[in-house]
C-alpha cells in the first residue's frame, strides 16, 4: 500500500490528508512537532482573549484521526533522505514514504536582533508562542510589538485586552504603508492611537536588553529610545519554515520551489501551504502565500494530483480579510498603494472616519478591477463573479447594495457612495 508522509498538521497538510482519504485507503501518515492534533491558528488570539478554550480550537476530535485512519506522529522532522525516501525526526527515528508532502508552514521573521532569543520574546504563530505569552502575560507592565503588519495588530489586541500597555514599532511612514493606499493607512493610524497604543511610526528596533535572569527588561530603538518592558512580540512578517531540507537535494530558495502541480525537483516530493514557493508567481499573486484559503486550496489540489488525477493549482480571484481592532478589512481583487499606470481609483470615507470604500478599475475600459473595504462587510460571491466575467465599475456601483452583507443597514451607505462616485467622475452614467 503506498504509504504518503505529511510534514506538518496545519490547514494545508491536514486538508490534504482529509482529501487523499476521501479518493483512496492510501496510508497516510502526518508528522508534527508542535502539536499532537491539528488546530485553527487563527483562533490563538481568541483564545488568549478568553473568548474560547484551546481545546475549542479543534475542529475534530481526538479519535477523528483513527476513525479514519489517518497516523499521527509527534516529533520534528531533521532531515529529509530523498534517495532512500525517508524522513528522520530530531531523536533519529526514520520513517519511510512513497511520496512526501512538505507542509511545515512558516516560522517568524528574525533579523539577528542582539537579545532576540531573550525569554519573554515571543512570535504569534505558534501554540508555543501563545505559551510564551500566559506566562509573561500576568506580570507584564509593558509589551512593545516590533513589526506593523496584520499579526502585530492582533497582538496588539490580544494585550490591549488584558489592560497591557503596548508600544508598536512601525518602520514605514503609516502602518501597513506598502500595502494601504494613504488614506486608509491614516485612518488605521488614527485608530490605534484611539486605543491608547503607543504607535510609533518610522522606528526600528536595534537591540533587546535582558535582565540577570534572561528575561527581556527593555529594548533600545534607532532613534535611541530605551523603552522598558517584559513582552517583545517579533511581528515582523513570517518566512518558510524548510531549515531541515538543507543539504536534502530539494531545491528550495525562500520556500520549497514548486510547479503548477506543487510538484518539487524530485521525483514524488511536494510542496503546500505557507512553505510552498512558485517558480513563477500566479497573477499579480507572490510567490508565497502564507494565508489560510490558500494552504487549504493547495491541500484540495493536491490530494487529486496524489490519487491519480494530475491537476493545477488555481487560486482564482485574490481576496482576504482581517481586523484593525475593531474595524473589519477585506480586500477582492487589486488594489495598489501606488496606482499603476492604468488604474484609476474612487475614495470614499464615511464621516466617522471609521468606515471606508476604495474602488480600482481600469481607467481605458473601466473594467473593474478591486475594492478595499473597512468597516463594511461585503458578499464573497458578488466580488469573485464580477471579477470573474470582467464587469464594469458603473455595473459595481449600480449593484453595490447587493454586495452589501446587511443591505438595510449599509442602504445610506451606498447611497452616498454612488452620488460621490457620480460627482467625482463627471459625465459617467451609470449603466
Amino acid at each position: 500500500m503506498e504509504h504518503v508522509v505529511i510534514i506538518g498538521n496545519g490547514i494545508s497538510g491536514v486538508t490534504l490528508a482529509r482529501h487523499i482519504r476521501k479518493l483512496s485507503d492510501k496510508k497516510i501518515t502526518i508528522v508534527s512537532g508542535e502539536t499532537e492534533y491539528f488546530y485553527s491558528r487563527t483562533a490563538l488570539m481568541y483564545v488568549f482573549m478568553g473568548h474560547m478554550k484551546f481545546e475549542h480550537t479543534q475542529p475534530y476530535e481526538n479519535d477523528f484521526w483513527k476513525k479514519n485512519k489517518i497516523d499521527l506522529v509527534k516529533g520534528f522532522v531533521s532531515g529529509v533522505r530523498v534517495a532512500d525516501k525517508f524522513v528522520e525526526l530530531s531523536d533519529g527515528t526514520p520513517i519511510q514514504f512513497d511520496k512526501l508532502v512538505i507542509a511545515s508552514g512558516s516560522k517568524s521573521n528574525k533579523y539577528d536582533w542582539p537579545g532576540q532569543d531573550s525569554n519573554g520574546v515571543t512570535g504569534l504563530y505558534s501554540k508555543q508562542d501563545l505559551e510564551t505569552l500566559e506566562e509573561f502575560a500576568p506580570n507584564c507592565k509593558r509589551a512593545v510589538i516590533v513589526g506593523g503588519g496584520l499579526i502585530g495588530i492582533e497582538l496588539a489586541e490580544m494585550l490591549h485586552s488584558r489592560n497591557i500597555p503596548v508600544t508598536l514599532l512601525v518602520r514605514e511612514k503609516s502602518f501597513w504603508g506598502s500595502v494601504l493606499p494613504a488614506a486608509e493607512s491614516e485612518m488605521i493610524n488614527r485608530h490605534i492611537l484611539e486605543h491608547k497604543i503607543d504607535l510609533r511610526l518610522e522606528t526600528g528596533l536595534i537591540e533587546i536588553q535582558s535582565d540577570q535572569n534572561g528575561n527581556v527588561k527593555s529594548i533600545v530603538t534607532d532613534k535611541n529610545d530605551t523603552i522598558e518592558c517584559q513582552i517583545v512580540g517579533l511581528t515582523a512578517g513570517v518566512s518558510p519554515n524548510i531549515d531541515f531540507l538543507k543539504n536534502s537535494g530539494i531545491e528550495v530558495d525562500k520556500g520549497v520551489k514548486v510547479n503548477r502541480f506543487l510538484e518539487t525537483n524530485c521525483s514524488d516530493i511536494y510542496a503546500i501551504g505557507d512553505c510552498a514557493e512558485q517558480h513563477e508567481a500566479i497573477g499579480f499573486r507572490k510567490n508565497i502565500e502564507a494565508v489560510w484559503y490558500t494552504g487549504r486550496m493547495m491541500g484540495e489540489t493536491l490530494a487529486q494530483t496524489i490519487c491519480g488525477n494530475p491537476t493545477e493549482y488555481k487560486p482564482g480571484n485574490w481576496f482576504n480579510s482581517a481586523k484593525f481592532l475593531d474595524i473589519e478589512y477585506q480586500t477582492y481583487g487589486w488594489v495598489w498603494a501606488n496606482p499603476k499606470g492604468n488604474e484609476e481609483q474612487f475614495y470614499w470615507e464615511h464621516a466617522s472616519g471609521k468606515k471606508a470604500i476604495r474602488i480600482s478599475f481600469d481607467k481605458n475600459n473601466r473594467v473593474f478591477l478591486g475594492i478595499n473595504t473597512f468597516g463594511i462587510r461585503m458578499r464573497h460571491e458578488f466580488f469573485d463573479s464580477v471579477l470573474t466575467s470582467n464587469q464594469t465599475v458603473d455595473f459595481v456601483i449600480h449593484h453595490l447594495s447587493e454586495a452589501n452583507f446587511d443591505p438595510e443597514l449599509y442602504k445610506s451607505f451606498t447611497t452616498e457612495v454612488q452620488k460621490q462616485f457620480i460627482n467625482q467622475f463627471v459625465g459617467i452614467k451609470i449603466q
